[in-house]
């Protein structure tokens, strides 16, 4: 019945419904969508909420987002002094605005106000607009409505997060921090009562100004609370004694350059991080320290990154060192591509081993190289003639890591990189040629953290799971507390590389020498075991150190931004101290477990590491893989000794049943002849008796010229020419050796077999010959 009521009085009033109508959808509407469209301020905070920093808004206020809570003693103070009756109006007080009314009347001023902080809300929405009638009456307005659209607690956040504190200071979190250094949940009552005042005459907060009158305000704000019993006498007390601020504070600044990264998509926005305070805070101090006495010697940039290996989470950013504008303090040298220096040595020995292609202790050669005109040299400059491949990868050798290279395939495996997504390596196998193994490319730590983090993790899951792996472990780091990082599905396939492989990575890595003054950290039962490498690009200008255990991963850079080289600026020698250091700040972790559904036992040469041969000695090792084209040991051989065991012989000069057949470990001339000098156990063949005869065996080889290679005269400095030394090694120094420049007789050497020759520029041919007839030949091009 009542709405055919309606519906007739609608009818017979249309002009009167329609004009409420219109008022009313036109009431609806009148509050915008958004109330403050400010510009604000980022910030980021720890893990467990502590401010780590924040960057000025874009219009230059220091205003925060909107905050999640009112502290509970500022909500008194401020329903106090502004608003007592906040709770039971919808938006205004009619009494309050009768008594300001009547009061500005009389005065013929305005003394008063009678606003709600709902009205102040309105205000400060609409940049305090001129205070008339007419304002007061929209405000009213639109104060209900927005009573309507939030609640009360979502009014009072909107006034702490909005309200003036004097200059460029807005809100209730900013003021905190510029006046009183803590954050808004840390003030006592005095400082929550001191900001509570100040919106309404922010000008009182400048020192020396008016500092009496707001000292008077806060005491009177701070007794209407002890005498509605909010705060007991003994608080009052306390609260009245407490000073006023003086000089502004700092915001606190303990990541700045997570900040600017972060900022980059997240300007305006409070973010929660997964950075931890204390360990950022005690980075930080590390960082100062290393980069104090680093910058004696004109190093002025440092950088470390701390990942979570199960989460993929940052624990600590440290973007640079505290360094200067003139010295690049801003560059965020965690994303910032630099020479890769060896830091990308663990993924091709992974490689080769996952693939059957290599043995943990497979000796690898080390001697003076030349391949297609490209010359890598050790970083110390010697050679150690063969090495096992696990103790190459631990000491960071340079040649065999290029020569395995080669042998593994150059575009095979910078396809093969592709799969760990590191920014910096962008061009061709060509480009890059095989100095991309030792720092021809480039990275971010943030890449190369991510990529050993990634290694880390496969093995974890591995051994977690039904020996399974995830498809996405290589997957980005993430800053953000709440973000979580996404593994992808399990599956039975390995991703990039097989557990096992990582495994048999991680033991070579984690027999690196540490830096001085840890020589002995082995045979400490507590001591930290990780898996570790170093890096140093050509010109020593990049040192990087990069550690990982079952649990953490650690990065170190060191340099200048500007690329400029210091000399004893290396991997061991300035990152790896500082790696250690950060270490030492972090929980423990147990070693990881070995992956034994990955791996095979198999026996190999206990000399060689390779597949044994018939002559071999044999020892038992865990290999990732024997799918590879492994031949047999071709280091042992079997020979016949006369009765003193002294001297080879043949039938050519003994009999057959007095020889004495022994296995030797010999080693191709010219490995040998290094090898010797770091081996003193390596025995070469024995000679030959002097009755005997032999034509066939290969003796000698070449120390200089290498193969291919371009000789320059070179010169004293008066500028005179000096000779080349040509030098070869032989099996037998005692052996009498004849050289050849061109067909022309040079003499002969004994022992040290090394040859001055002045030759024209041009090609030219070395021949040696020893006295039992054996030759070698090498071209040789001489320049200018």
């Amino acid at each position: 019945m009542w709405f055919k009521r309606v519906i007739a009085y609608i009818k017979s009033n249309p002009i009167r419904v329609s004009i409420v109508l219109i008022l009313f959808v036109w009431y609806y509407f009148s509050l915008p969508n958004q109330l403050f469209k400010d510009p604000t301020a980022t910030v980021i905070e720890a893990s467990e909420g502590e401010l780590l920093g924040a960057s000025i808004a874009a219009d230059g206020q220091w205003r925060f987002p909107n905050i999640d809570s009112v502290p509970y003693k500022f909500k008194k103070c401020i329903l106090a002094f502004e608003d007592q009756q906040f709770y039971r109006h919808p938006g205004f007080n009619p009494v309050a605005m009768a008594e300001a009314l009547i009061d500005n009347f009389q005065a013929g001023k305005v003394v008063r106000g009678g606003s709600t902080i709902t009205q102040q809300v309105i205000r400060l929405s609409r940049k305090n607009k001129e205070r008339t009638y007419l304002e007061k009456v929209k405000e009213l307005i639109l104060a209900t409505r927005l009573e309507l659209r939030f609640s009360k607690e979502e009014i009072l956040k909107l006034y702490a997060s909005h309200a003036p504190y004097g200059g460029n200071v807005v809100g209730l979190d900013m003021a905190a921090w510029r006046y009183f250094g803590l954050s808004a949940h840390q003030l006592s009552w005095a400082e929550n009562a001191t900001l509570a005042v100040l919106p309404n005459a922010p000008a009182l907060i400048y020192p020396g100004k008016n500092q009496e009158k707001l000292r008077q305000k806060r005491n009177r704000l701070l007794k209407t609370l002890f005498d509605e019993g909010v705060i007991d006498q003994l608080t009052y007390q306390l609260a009245i004694a407490e000073a006023l601020p003086g000089k502004p504070y700092e915001l606190p600044q303990m990541a700045p350059h997570a900040l600017q990264f972060l900022s980059k998509e997240n300007r305006g926005r409070r973010l929660r991080t997964s950075i931890n305070h204390k360990l950022q805070n005690q980075i930080n101090e590390v960082v100062r320290q290393h980069y104090n006495m680093q910058v004696q010697n004109q190093v002025h940039n440092l950088a470390v990154l701390v990942l979570d290996v199960k989460t993929k989470k940052v624990l600590s950013y440290v973007g640079n060192a505290p360094t200067d504008k003139n010295h690049e303090k801003d560059v965020d040298i965690i994303q910032a591509s630099r020479s890769t220096g060896s830091t990308l040595k663990p993924l091709l020995y992974a490689a080769l081993m996952d693939k059957g292609e290599l043995f943990p202790k497979q000796l690898v050669a080390d001697v003076p190289t030349v391949i297609a005109g490209y010359t890598p040299e050790n970083f110390d400059e010697s050679y150690s003639g063969a090495v096992p491949a696990n103790r190459a990868l631990a000491r960071s050798l340079n040649i065999p890591a290029v020569r395995l290279l080669q042998q593994y395939g150059l575009q095979r495996f910078r396809d093969e990189l592709r799969a760990f997504h590191i920014n910096g390596i962008k061009y061709s196998a060509d480009h890059y040629g095989l100095s991309l193994i030792v720092g021809g490319a480039e990275g971010s730590l943030w890449d190369l953290c991510k990529t050993y983090a990634g290694m880390s993790s496969t093995l974890n899951h591995f051994m977690e799971t039904s020996s399974e792996y995830y498809s996405n472990e290589f997957a980005n780091p993430s800053l953000l507390k709440n973000e979580k990082v996404n593994l992808g599905d399990k599956r039975k396939d390995k991703t990039i590389l097989s557990a096992g492989s990582i495994w048999l990575t991680f033991e070579a890595m984690k027999e690196v020498n540490r830096p001085e003054g840890d020589e002995a950290w082995e045979f400490y039962d507590s001591s930290r075991e990780v898996a570790w490498k170093t890096g140093t690009s050509f010109g020593n200008r990049d040192a990087w150190a990069i550690g990982v255990d079952k649990n953490y991963v650690v990065g170190i850079w060191l340099g200048n931004a500007d690329g400029e080289g210091r000399p004893e600026l290396t991997g061991l020698n300035a990152a790896a101290p500082v790696l250690f250091d950060v270490f030492n700040l972090l929980p423990r972790s147990k070693w990881f477990s070995t992956p034994f559904d990955d791996l095979e036992e198999i026996e190999v040469c206990a000399v060689s590491g390779t597949l044994p041969g018939s002559n071999c000695p044999r020892s038992s090792v865990y290999v990732a893989s024997i799918q590879g084209d492994q031949k047999p040991c071709a280091y042992h051989q079997l020979i016949h000794l006369d009765s003193t065991e002294q001297w080879r012989v043949n039938s050519s000069c003994e009999e057959v049943a007095k020889m004495i057949q022994k296995t030797w470990f010999v080693l191709p001339p010219l490995q040998a002849y290094f090898y010797k000098n770091s081996n003193s156990d390596y025995r070469p063949l024995p000679p030959y008796r002097k009755d005997c005869l032999d034509i066939n065996e290969n003796r000698m080889d070449f120390i200089f010229p290498k193969s291919k290679a371009a000789v320059y005269h070179p010169k004293d400095f008066d500028g005179n020419t000096n000779e080349v030394i040509l030098r070869i090694a032989h099996t037998n120094p005692e052996t009498t050796v004849h050289w050849y420049l061109d067909s022309q007789y040079l003499g002969s050497t004994k022992q040290y077999h090394e040859m001055p020759v002045l030759p024209k520029p041009g090609q030219h041919s070395i021949t040696v010959i020893d006295q039992y007839g054996n030759e070698l030949k090498q071209n040789l091009e001489v320049k200018e």
